[in-house]
């Protein structure tokens, strides 16, 4: 988990070329990410929209990240999680639709990535928008 240590703090957080209405309010946020003890991380934002929640683990019998998402829709999933050689994803292969994150660390301030999603078991992937985290 110490891996992750990186991400902790305060992120100036922006969504853009999104392929849905997107608001000016909702495409600039500030996230914050904290330790929860020392198992767990910490990933929320607030937005005009709601506020957004990813709580990150490992399972060290299989050596994998998890994260699980809540949303103020009521919206929650549970998604794979990789972090390391400047990549971060998040991925989750549901019967309603999958979903995944791609991201890069551009340096230890930047991460620039984008959120895609597949109606078709991830045969075609779209993209839902661009993210971009700029630390404070």
């Amino acid at each position: 988990m110490e891996a992750l240590d990186v991400l902790v703090g305060t992120w100036e957080t922006t969504l853009s070329d999104a392929r849905f209405d997107l608001p000016p309010e909702d495409a600039r946020m500030t996230s914050t990410v904290s330790w929860v003890g020392e198992a767990f991380l910490l990933i929320a934002w607030e937005s005009p929209g709601g506020g957004n929640t990813f709580v990150v683990g490992r399972s060290g019998a299989n050596d994998r990240y998890w994260a699980l998402y809540h949303d103020d829709r009521g919206v929650d999933r549970l998604f794979a999680m990789t972090f390391g050689d400047g990549a971060w994803t998040f991925t989750r292969e549901d019967p309603d639709f999958h979903q995944r994150m791609v991201a890069s660390m551009v340096d230890p301030d930047r991460i620039e990535g984008r959120w895609e999603m597949s109606e078709d078991e991830g045969a075609t992937w779209h993209k839902d928008f661009d993210i971009t985290f700029v630390r404070r």
